[in-house]
């Protein structure tokens, strides 16, 4: 399957946005220190999450959230971080912008019997995650556990690029609450070989004989995962699979697909 251009020139840009962060911290430390336009935050994960809540607890207007970034072994997380967003003032209109890997669909689940629900997106960002609060305060962290880099921004530059960023994305990411579900564990790991022998554009003989079916048989799902996606063709459903992020980028394996047997 062709690449998306315009997801590709996306990506490009929240990483040229995220080494721009990382450029001002390392080269304007000294200058917005001064003001505490911007500053780092020292200690253990622990002092990220106390950060974040002061943020959310001081908005007033808006919350607008990135979760793309994997957190496990950097202290609390999972529940405590889903606390955090409960937290903000009930008036506070929050958005939720998360990649595929680390959507909660509990978390999500929960939001469809709240009176002001959180609004969750699902989009394909690199590893980041991002709270701007009214849009003059950001925390942002990048990095790996090892070597993670937290900082509290209200650099306006650096927020209006955030907040343009965010909202470009937010266009265009899937709501969470329209992502399939396949069914148990096993037809979905099913479902994505076939989406991913789609993907690679394999001929249905090949995708047959790779998945143990007959050909007949294989049609049948293609049809019926279509129909649950709903595309008029396969290709449409290569790329709704893709939105949904029912796909990882290289194939359904963590693997490129092979094309005609090759």
């Amino acid at each position: 399957m062709v690449p998306n251009r315009a997801e590709d020139e996306l990506e490009e840009a929240l990483l040229e946005v995220s080494a721009m962060i990382e450029s001002t911290v390392a080269m304007h430390r000294d200058r917005y220190s001064t003001d505490r336009m911007l500053s780092n935050v020292e200690g253990d994960y622990d002092a990220v999450l106390d950060t974040a809540h002061e943020i959310i607890v001081g908005a007033t207007t808006s919350i607008d959230i990135v979760h793309a970034r994997r957190v496990a072994g950097e202290g609390r997380q999972g529940r405590s971080e889903r606390q955090l967003l409960y937290s903000a003032d009930p008036a506070v209109c929050v958005r939720l912008l998360s990649s595929p890997e680390m959507l909660d669909d509990e978390f999500v689940r929960e939001q469809l019997g709240r009176e002001r629900p959180v609004a969750v997106r699902v989009a394909r960002v690199p590893p980041l995650q991002a709270i701007i609060a009214d849009g003059t305060t950001a925390l942002v962290v990048t990095g790996t556990a090892v070597a993670r880099r937290a900082s509290v921004i209200r650099v306006p530059e650096v927020i209006h690029t955030l907040h343009i960023l965010f909202d470009n994305v937010w266009r265009t990411a899937v709501p969470a609450n329209e992502r399939i579900v396949f069914g148990d564990r096993a037809r979905a790991a099913f479902a994505r070989q076939i989406l991913g022998a789609l993907r690679a554009g394999v001929t249905d003989e090949v995708a047959a004989r790779d998945l143990t079916v007959s050909v007949r048989t294989y049609r049948r799902y293609v049809a019926e995962i279509m129909a649950l996606l709903g595309a008029n063709s396969r290709f449409q459903a290569g790329v709704r699979a893709a939105e949904l992020g029912l796909l990882p980028p290289s194939g359904p394996d963590g693997r490129a697909p092979t094309r005609g047997g090759e």
